[in-house]
């Protein structure tokens, strides 16, 4: 028995060592790969925190290891943080710096997640962004490695609710027909009603521009909204855009561009990342050379409920409108003049113009290839459907004037029906379309016996010289890259023409050179096309 009891203790010794064996760590001899060997993070504004960026370190050999360090270059003085393997402190005096004894298994890997914020005044020298530069370093001397880290920093000019002290509450707006409390900033001094292209713009809460006011906007100058903010231009309010021509259709240096303030290459096509800009002004409000990407609302033209003899009223000359999650145009009752506009890519409607109005388009581009059910580029009413507040069961139907016309102007998208019209008989519906290209793919014939289109016998709505995309490749625009907002129009290569040189060229003289700074109509064709652009050559 006592022979017995030996050998198993013998065997009991033996597995509890090989156990132990496992799980000791050598210290690392190098030899770590890594996902990248610089990690980029994406343009940040000053004192605004980065994303969230991911590295992977790899221990390719048969054995668990230490890594003895990983730490910043510039030790706790860095500005970037780090968090190794679900550690997000470290043995430094200053979080997410360094890291000791670091363990990694064999075949295994371990993440490192980094992010910065940095003040730019502490490093700029007389420019408005510089690099900021560190390493991550991995053990010392002969098995020293390390990853470069590489970060745009942008000064901005930062336009946010101020906090009154020491209540902190935050500014809140004062609107003309407006009882809701809306936390924002008015703009009053004549630096804040004026906004250059020195600084990029950094908008939080809304940027409100009050009655009797103007806030002018010069060319090239760049305007980024925080989540949940955007632009409001009271009743008497004015908002003037002066961007002119560009040279570059890429860096478009001269536009004025207002998008979100996520500056990530993931986020470029990302809707409802702010609200947009909402017009109840009855001003003249004159906007040129404006893009307007990534909101809720692209341009929401509509009157408080307090201002009811108000008519909110805009000059678009040369604005592109993409990526919005409702509308890229919403128009109610409102008063728009239109030339060389691009919407294309919204939840519901590119341009939404109802309950009536006053619009005049001259070679506008209203596409929409959103990826949403029953998207339209087009939606035109001279009424809406509300619900009486007294009682919700009950519907109420407001109705207004329409008088709308549409020249030289590109209704497309990838749905088959591109214009959604709607006619209430107590108003007036005066709608002209005039040498426009306009897809109606009715395979059901639903539209046969709707006076608002072109295949009734009676008519209420004026077509006159259209052309008409009555299946998914009749006349159909070749359009550079429709689905990344490149609407430019290349010439045809098929026998179907299209918008190419069907144009009115007395609308197209009125309206001068397209959205490109082409002269329309572009040599050696001596009729305009029909849209924002006229067609070139498609590269080879």
């Amino acid at each position: 028995m006592r022979h017995y009891l030996l050998l198993l203790l013998s065997v009991l010794a033996i597995t509890f060592t090989s156990c132990r064996d496992d799980f000791e760590f050598e210290p690392s001899t190098g030899g770590l790969e890594f996902s990248r060997d610089t990690v980029y993070l994406d343009t940040v504004f000053t004192n605004i925190g980065s994303s969230t960026y991911t590295l992977k370190v790899y221990n390719r050999s048969d054995k668990d290891i230490t890594i003895p360090t990983i730490k910043l270059a510039q030790g706790e003085a860095s500005k970037y943080r780090l968090m190794v393997d679900g550690d997000g402190y470290g043995q430094g005096g200053t979080p997410g710096k360094i890291f000791n004894n670091v363990e990694l298994l064999a075949k295994d890997s371990l993440f490192i997640f980094i992010e910065t914020t940095i003040d730019y005044s502490e490093y700029a020298n007389n420019t408005t962004t510089f690099l900021y530069t560190d390493k991550i370093e991995f053990d010392s001397g002969a098995n020293y490695q390390d990853v470069d880290l590489v970060t745009l920093v942008q000064d901005a000019i930062f336009i946010k609710p101020n906090r009154e002290l020491p209540s902190n509450i935050k500014e809140t707006l004062t609107i003309s027909g407006i009882n809701d409390s809306i936390i924002g900033h008015e703009l009053t001094t004549p630096d804040e009603l004026h906004w250059t292209n020195d600084k990029p713009y950094v908008v939080y809460g809304y940027a409100f521009v009050p009655n009797g006011r103007t806030l002018t906007i010069d060319a090239g100058a760049r305007v980024h909204f925080h989540a949940e903010s955007g632009l409001i231009v009271d009743d008497t309010g004015t908002l003037l855009i002066n961007g002119s021509p560009s040279t570059d259709p890429d860096i478009l240096e001269n536009e004025v561009i207002f998008e979100g303030d996520r500056l990530e290459p993931q986020f470029a096509g990302i809707t409802g990342q702010w609200f947009g800009v909402w017009l109840p002004s009855g001003s003249q409000n004159v906007l040129n050379n404006l893009t307007i990407k990534n909101a809720v609302y692209g341009l929401w033209l509509q009157r408080t409920q307090g201002n009811v003899n108000t008519t909110p009223r805009a000059e678009l000359k040369n604005c592109q409108i993409y990526n919005c999650s409702n509308y890229g145009l919403r128009a109610v009752t409102a008063n728009i003049n239109g030339s060389n506009v691009v919407i294309n890519n919204a939840g519901e409607a590119a341009a939404s113009l109802v309950l009536g109005g006053t619009y005049n388009f001259k070679h506008c581009t209203f596409t929409n290839y959103s990826n949403n059910y029953q998207q339209v580029p087009v939606m035109l009413t001279n009424f809406v459907e509300s619900v009486d507040s007294s009682n919700p069961n009950q519907g109420i139907i407001l109705a207004s004037h329409l008088n709308a016309r549409f020249d030289n102007c590109i209704l497309y998208g990838s749905g088959n029906i591109a214009l959604s019209q709607g006619r209430n008989a107590a108003q007036d519906y005066n709608v002209t379309f005039n040498h426009s290209l306009i897809k109606l793919v009715d395979y059901s014939n639903i539209l046969d016996n709707n006076e608002l289109y072109p295949y009734a016998a009676t008519q209420i709505v004026n077509y006159n010289s259209c052309v008409l995309a009555e299946t998914t490749t009749q006349n159909r625009p070749e359009f550079e890259n429709p689905q990344q907002n490149k609407l430019r129009l290349f010439k045809p290569t098929g026998t179907s023409t299209g918008p190419e040189n069907a144009a009115d060229n007395t609308i197209a003289q009125q309206v001068g050179p397209d959205l490109a700074n082409n002269l329309r109509p572009l040599a050696p064709d001596t009729t305009a096309d029909i849209g924002a652009y006229e067609s070139i050559e498609a590269p080879e």
